[in-house]
């Protein structure tokens, strides 16, 4: 499953909430996604690698839910705002 939310039923089936044309883009959506705690999935990640000459035709989608549709896209506003960023002066941990 490699980081991707489990199923769950009852939140609907997976719908395509954004697509990107990089798939770590759509890795790091993801995971803002999860840590707000809407489950989420990165689907087509591995043909896009595989088929790099085709990237520019082939989508990166972050699927979430249904039912929780409405929370990611807030989410994905906050990503596009610089929420989630990390301050580059501060120091690393250790």
């Amino acid at each position: 499953m490699n980081g991707d939310s489990p199923y769950d039923p009852d939140e609907g089936d997976w719908q395509t909430l954004v697509t990107f044309f990089n798939p770590t883009e759509a890795y790091l959506l993801r995971g803002c996604l999860q840590a707000a705690g809407v489950p989420a999935v990165v689907a087509d990640a591995q043909l896009v690698q595989t088929h790099s000459l085709l990237a520019s035709a082939i989508p990166v989608r972050v699927q979430v839910p249904e039912r929780r549709f409405a929370e990611a896209e807030l989410v994905v506003a906050a990503f596009h705002r610089g929420d989630f960023a990390l301050p580059d002066d501060e120091p690393p941990p250790g």
